[in-house]
């Protein structure tokens, strides 16, 4: 068996500074802890037959499974529905390094795995709306639904970006042309950060939230926990959506950049 990479050799690789650093470019949970771990993954995967797009499916099916643990009842599915989550960032970082270790970047790759995104997170909401409804159907799967949809409009309205620059044939939006134009809008913007409220919107922060609920619905008895979690998690993700669709329109993120500071606004419709 092929020999395993030196570990500086191989985050030198793996995890590129640009990446790691990128406001939008890593999870928070990635650079704190996850980063570490995925290295002793990757380290002995890369030596095996194992290829990148197969990890990345191995990772859109925990995030699946992390909505589908909330069918089951009580703690127990809180717990397996935050495991999965983690073995979902887990397989999201470990996939790229892979990828980048052995040269096998494809355009296959990232489009599943942002679809495995939209699919985690939205069945993971789906999935606590479930749990409200206290295996029944009506308003609060209802809630849950809602919510997942309005989680599937933020990932979709931050990816179109992308979308549009390519069919003006430009680059990809570097962390500088995020910022607003308005200053009213970027202040705005400064007080959601420091909160980081919407942070809940995902998969990892909203398993988090429900296990929070879930403890205290095992001391109290009911869901009224996870009800009211729900209700919060739903009113955060629709306030973000609009305010997230102004974010993106009012920066420059859709717009050319103008050369010395000029006025130039070709590319734009």
């Amino acid at each position: 068996m092929v020999a395993a990479p030196v570990l500086e050799e191989l985050r030198e690789v793996c995890q590129p500074y640009a990446k790691l650093a990128s406001r939008n470019g890593e999870h928070w949970a990635g650079r704190l802890y996850m980063r570490r771990v995925s290295l002793r993954f990757t380290r002995q995967l890369v030596r095996t037959a194992v290829t990148p797009d197969q990890l990345t499916w191995t990772m859109v099916v925990c995030g699946i499974a992390s909505g589908a643990a909330l069918l089951v009842p009580g703690l127990t599915g809180a717990v397996l529905a935050v495991v999965l989550m983690q073995l979902f960032l887990l397989f999201d970082c470990v996939d790229g390094e892979v990828a980048r270790w052995k040269g096998q970047n494809s355009a296959t790759g990232i489009y599943v795995d942002r679809l495995g995104a939209y699919l985690a997170d939205a069945a993971l909401m789906a999935g606590i709306g479930f749990r409200a409804a206290e295996n029944g159907l009506g308003g609060w799967l209802s809630l849950g639904v809602a919510t997942a949809l309005g989680v599937v409009l933020l990932k979709a309205s931050t990816d179109l970006v992308d979308v549009a620059r390519a069919r003006r044939g430009l680059g990809v939006a570097d962390d500088e042309s995020t910022r607003p134009r308005s200053q009213g809008v970027a202040t705005v913007r400064r007080l959601a950060a420091a909160f980081k409220i919407h942070r809940v919107t995902n998969g990892i922060e909203a398993s988090l939230v429900l296990l929070a609920a879930a403890v205290v619905d095992t001391v109290t008895g009911g869901v009224d926990a996870t009800r009211w979690a729900l209700v919060a998690l739903a009113a955060v993700t629709w306030l973000m959506v609009p305010a997230h669709l102004l974010s993106i329109l009012s920066s420059s993120r859709l717009r050319r950049p103008e050369p010395h500071g000029g006025g130039d606004r070709a590319g734009v419709a």
